[in-house]
């Protein structure tokens, strides 16, 4: 196993899209650890004199196209033996602050409220890594709870090129603060070598992200990346999963809310034949009686929602 560390350059970020056809930056073997610098934000989301600002930011700001509107992404990184149908582990180990400050936009006409907040706001919001806070506007110090918006493999190459805003069925702006460390997120390979990116970096986020942003910030992450080949007999993995030391996650991503319920109430209905060997009927009654749904997201164009089961239910 070798440990590898990924910085954020001109180099090595793109800018707004996911796409099959991006060149892998960094390819390692299944197992390897991985460590990743990540940057956040455009020009107008700077902060006053006295912050620091990482300078690849600027460089990136001066030098990296930007054909749509999205998140600043490092990667891709190429898993050696990756191909479709195979499932990447990312397993989150450690996640960390890489500048003292993060911001929080309104746009108008985006959020969950776009008629009422039709203004655009820009805030910066200090952040205090030793006491783990962010001093809100009005005084509050807000515990900090930092994980990465953005994960993703490559998505299928028949997608061409896609924006990074919207979750699928590669990962993406999922924005699931479960996702934290000591979490792993489970993904679908869709081309060889998986091509997984990062970013999107959130000091802190409730569910919802209902004002279209969290405290967006510069973060570290420490990954193991582990490959799961697919037997021949066993269905592929086809939409991610999420999994916590007490729960396993599953994921809907939808314009509607009902359906993005439906998916992940389907996917849930799934795993506990997968690993628990309930039957349809005996696994909707179990999800109905204790699994929860929760709303993840309601932004990012197609919102989302997670169910979450405790592991402890399957022994």
């Amino acid at each position: 196993m070798s440990a590898h560390h990924l910085a954020a350059s001109v180099e090595t970020c793109h800018w707004g899209l996911f796409d099959a056809n991006y060149p892998p930056v960094l390819r390692i073997a299944s197992g390897d650890t991985l460590t990743v610098d990540t940057v956040s934000g455009g020009p107008d989301a700077l902060p006053p004199a006295g912050f620091h600002v990482p300078p690849e930011l600027l460089e990136i700001h001066a030098r990296s196209p930007r054909s749509l509107p999205g998140h600043i992404l490092t990667g891709p990184v190429y898993v050696e033996g990756a191909e479709p149908g195979d499932t990447l582990e990312v397993r989150i180990l450690d996640v960390r602050l890489r500048q003292d400050w993060g911001y929080n936009m309104i746009r108008p006409l985006a959020g969950t409220l776009p008629g009422e907040f039709d203004r655009y706001r820009m805030v910066n919001i200090p952040l205090d890594a030793e006491r783990q806070t962010a001093r809100m506007p009005w005084g509050l110090d807000l515990p900090l709870h930092p994980f990465f918006g953005v994960m993703g493999v490559a998505p299928p190459a028949h997608w061409g090129r896609i924006s990074t805003i919207v979750p699928r069925a590669h990962g993406g702006n999922l924005d699931n603060k479960e996702l934290g460390p000591g979490s792993s997120l489970h993904l679908p390979v869709h081309v060889p070598g998986a091509l997984f990116s990062c970013g999107d970096g959130h000091a802190a986020q409730g569910d919802g992200e209902v004002c279209t942003t969290a405290i967006e910030t510069a973060l570290q992450g420490r990954f193991q990346l582990v490959l799961h080949k697919r037997a021949p007999d066993a269905p592929a993995l086809v939409y991610p999963r999420g999994e916590t030391p007490t729960h396993w996650i599953t994921m809907g991503m939808d314009p509607s809310l009902d359906q993005c319920l439906a998916i992940a109430l389907r996917d849930m209905i799934a795993l506990l034949g997968e690993r628990g060997g309930l039957s349809r009927e005996d696994a909707y009654m179990l999800c109905s009686l204790a699994v929860d749904f929760r709303i993840t997201q309601t932004v990012n164009t197609h919102r989302g929602v997670h169910a979450m089961l405790r592991k402890s239910l399957l022994a």
